[in-house]
């Protein structure tokens, strides 16, 4: 008789050829916050989305990035992650560090990215991440992940 009007989050699911592509609309139109999670950091991934980054912050939006500490990285790596982090220091980004991180998430706004794909170092693997826009799964994702103990929502 009486039927409740809830509303689905949409959800989509994308590779690592389409990825990119759609994240880099959403960092573009962020207005409030970006947070991603990504263990690791290379410069050519890095340097693509900086300027997204850059531009994000410029306009007011807060990011923030959870990463592994570099000293857990390989030799190789971790000169890379450093200076990618002094980079995003000095534009303001807050940095935190978790210990054997291995999730890959992101939030942007009322959009959560989350799956296989390291979004500051993929460069040649097969990855998922599935995009849900729903403000209530952001709020429950950043609970569940403890994220609020360094990230207040405004």
């Amino acid at each position: 008789m009486f039927r409740r009007n809830i509303l689905m989050p949409t959800s989509r699911l994308f590779d690592q050829t389409s990825f990119y592509r759609q994240f880099e609309k959403d960092l573009s139109s962020a207005r409030q916050r970006i947070i991603i999670e990504s263990p690791f950091i290379t410069n050519h991934r890095f340097y693509t989305l900086l300027p997204l980054l850059e531009r994000a912050m410029r306009h007011g939006v807060r990011v923030v990035i959870n990463t592994r500490n570099p000293h857990e990285h390989e030799l190789w790596m971790r000169k890379q992650a450093r200076d990618c982090i002094a980079k995003l220091q000095e534009s303001d980004a807050s940095i935190f560090y978790t210990t054997a991180l291995h999730r890959k998430i992101a939030i942007v706004d009322n959009v959560v990215w989350e799956g296989s794909l390291n979004i500051l170092s993929q460069s040649d693997s097969c990855e998922i991440m599935r995009r849900t826009e729903s403000p209530e799964y952001v709020g429950d994702l950043i609970k569940f992940t403890k994220m609020s103990r360094w990230y207040n929502d405004k």
